[in-house]
């Protein structure tokens, strides 16, 4: 690697997501954060995919405000962790290491799908699985050698597990309820009707909605809620969600005797009601993982691989979808 060695410098990590956006500067050497930025406002997806000129009007300023705050510094790497990299990042692979070699004499950039970036953050750059879930679903592992992925297909094909996933699931058990089929849960029907208005009204408030996927996962609190509180359908379908999470896992963990699986996101957050039957899907798929602690989130993930390309000590695998990462030679 062109920039091995030369580790006195800054380096940046970007976040990138539906959220809006977040960035960290932060020592070369050390990794220790100097300072950072947030906006609501996500980048835009264009024909193009994730539209290069939308983040660097947010993110050069925002980097030479830090680096003034700073008292300035060379920035050695920067790496970028963006929801929908693998498929929609072609215009920031062709058009980001020029502007930020321009604008900010950047040498070595990383671009990383979201997932990777939550891996190094969770992780860091040991072998393992990490599963990240929120409104959607993916799990990401690796031996170092080669990447290996499970779901993150979207509702509509997959995130089986997710907060979309029990969402949707709670809301069927809700509808069956109103129509009185088998397997219908009257305390998901009530909550469903408390949050969304009439059952017969579901299927016009939600499938022209372009955020379906976040308005279904907002329900999923409600299903960990009513399995809080016994009911039984709502049980069951934590019960499928831990399985499902689990097969995921279990699909990317490398083949060792040992192996490290860490759980990331919001959707761990909701629980026993989840986190108990998840536990005991993990003992029965992978009886050979540890699920530890995640160490950090994917902000951290980004500074993580930023300071390891800057110190030349980069460990996780490139890949041309998943990490791909760029040096300007000859300077």
């Amino acid at each position: 690697m062109s920039s091995r060695g030369q580790s006195s410098g800054r380096v940046v990590g970007v976040d990138s997501g539906g959220s809006g956006l977040r960035v960290a500067l932060a020592e070369a050497e050390t990794g220790r954060v100097v300072d950072t930025y947030s906006s609501r406002e996500p980048v835009r997806t264009g024909p193009g995919g994730i539209e290069a000129a939308h983040l660097l009007e947010q993110l050069l300023p925002a980097i030479e405000a830090m680096l003034t705050r700073a008292g300035g510094g060379p920035v050695l790497a920067v790496a970028v962790g963006a929801a929908g990299m693998a498929t929609l990042g072609d215009e920031l692979r062709a058009h980001l290491p020029g502007a930020l070699d321009r604008a900010l004499g950047v040498r070595s950039l990383a671009l990383a799908a979201d997932a990777v970036t939550a891996y190094a953050g969770a992780l860091g750059q040991r072998p393992g699985a990490v599963v990240a879930g929120g409104t959607g679903l993916i799990a990401l592992g690796t031996d170092l050698v080669t990447w290996r992925r499970a779901d993150g297909w979207g509702h509509l094909l997959g995130d089986c597990g997710s907060g979309a996933w029990i969402g949707r699931s709670g809301l069927e058990a809700a509808l069956r309820a109103y129509d009185g089929r088998r397997g219908g849960s009257p305390a998901l029907l009530a909550r469903a009707e408390e949050r969304f208005g009439p059952a017969a009204g579901l299927p016009g408030a939600l499938y022209p909605r372009t955020d379906r996927p976040a308005v279904l996962a907002s329900f999923a609190p409600e299903v960990a809620r009513c399995a809080s509180e016994g009911d039984r359908v709502a049980a069951g379908i934590l019960r499928q969600a831990a399985a499902h999470v689990a097969e995921a896992a279990a699909a990317v963990c490398p083949a060792t005797e040992a192996c490290e699986v860490a759980l990331t996101g919001g959707l761990f957050k909701m629980g026993d009601a989840l986190l108990v039957p998840l536990r005991s899907e993990l003992a029965e798929q992978l009886p050979q993982a540890r699920t530890v602690s995640a160490a950090g989130d994917p902000l951290s993930g980004s500074l993580t691989v930023a300071s390891a390309l800057a110190t030349g000590t980069l460990r996780l695998p490139v890949d041309p979808r998943l990490l791909h990462v760029t040096e300007q030679l000859g300077r």
